[in-house]
Formats: C-alpha cells, structure tokens, sequence
C-alpha cells in the first residue's frame, strides 16, 4: 500500500477525535486479532444506531491519540490489526495519518464506514487492508433510515469505489423489520456489483465502551 503522500506527524494524527476503544476483539476483523478505535462524530441518524454516544462530533471524555498509539506500542506481536470504526471515521482529516502511524507499528488497518464520504474515503483506501462497509439498503430507501436525502447514492459510490481496488471487503447489513421486504432485492444487487461477501446482523442494543 502506497504511503508517500502522508507526513505522519503528531500534530495530524494526533488530531483524530478518539471517543472509545475495545483492547481485543475476534469479530470485528475477519480471522484477525484486533483493537478497535471508535472514531468520534457521524452526521446520520439511523433509528436503529448502537453507537449513538458517538454521533455529536466531539465527547466529554476523549481518549487521547497519544493513549492509543502507547497502548498499541504494547500489543506489538499480540494483536494482529487496528480497526477505525465509529461513528464515521472517514468524517475526520486525521484518519489517513492516523492509519500511516498504526502500519509503521506493524498492525494490519481495518475501517468500519457506512461509505457516507465517498471521495475521503477513496483516498484512504491505499493505507487500508480491510474493509467492513454499511450497505443498508437500497440507495432509495436510505432517506427513511438514515433521514438525509442523497445518503444512499453516497453509500453505494463508496462500495463501488471499494470493488474497484484490491482491498478486502466484507458488505454489512443491519435486519430491521421494516427493511425485511426488501431484503432480496438488495442481496441481487449486491451480488451484481461484485460483491462476495455479505453479512446480515441484527438490531444490536446500544453498547460503546
């Protein structure tokens, strides 16, 4: 993966809103021991969200960069990976340089989107190995959940914008009822696109360490 075009400094990784972290999680990177950063801030609001403490941009509690890059200095040949999850991570300008740092440590990089940010998250793609993309319906019904017009056509330029590079991709979908009749039809599309790997979830209770 190409990492020429970032500077890692403290000033620009240091600058990624960090609102939780899981010190160790066998689920959230297919087949890999991982630490997951739960980045601060999204602008939708899903009815079914689990993570809605992080969805105002900032937190009353902050974890500092500083703190996760000492604690990941110690896990070196424990953990396999650092996931960037959220919230939205691709939301923050730190998470490129963020990404370069956690690589030169020696950690896989893995990255929870719902691919709102197309265009920012094209341009981290290169420092990421994995990636876990929240495709919830078709692009016409993303209004009714995520309650922002044009949300759908966003996420959906983002998951062909991950077919089309070589990183792996695991599609995510959250099953609520109402969502239940057009199921079918989005695992069609789905296939058509390319994508090999899809996962249905259910409605989880809201949890955030």
């Amino acid at each position: 993966m190409q990492t020429a075009e970032y500077a890692v400094t403290a000033t620009a990784a240091g600058s990624l809103r960090v609102g939780g972290m899981i010190p160790l999680t066998t689920i959230d990177y297919p087949g890999e021991l991982a630490a997951v950063i739960f980045c601060q801030g999204c602008p939708w609001r899903c009815g079914y969200c689990h993570n809605t403490r992080l969805q105002p941009p900032r937190t009353e509690a902050p974890i500092g960069w500083d703190q996760v890059t000492a604690f990941l200095a110690q896990r070196r040949g424990l953990l396999d990976a650092v996931v960037f999850s959220g919230g939205e991570p691709t939301l923050q300008s730190g998470l490129a340089q963020a990404m370069v740092q956690v690589r030169k440590m020696g950690f896989k990089v893995g990255l929870h989107t719902a691919g709102i940010y197309p265009e920012r998250l094209a341009r981290v793609l290169p420092f990421t190995d994995w990636v876990g993309l929240d495709i919830k319906a078709l692009p016409e019904d993303y209004p009714a959940i995520t309650g922002m017009p044009g949300s759908g056509e966003a996420a959906w330029e983002s998951l062909y914008r991950v077919l089309a590079t070589d990183v792996a991709l695991e599609v995510r979908t959250t099953v609520v009822p109402e969502m239940e009749a057009q199921l079918s039809a989005l695992q069609s599309r789905l296939a058509r696109a390319g994508v090999q790997r899809h996962r249905l979830q259910p409605v989880r209770s809201p949890s955030i360490p």
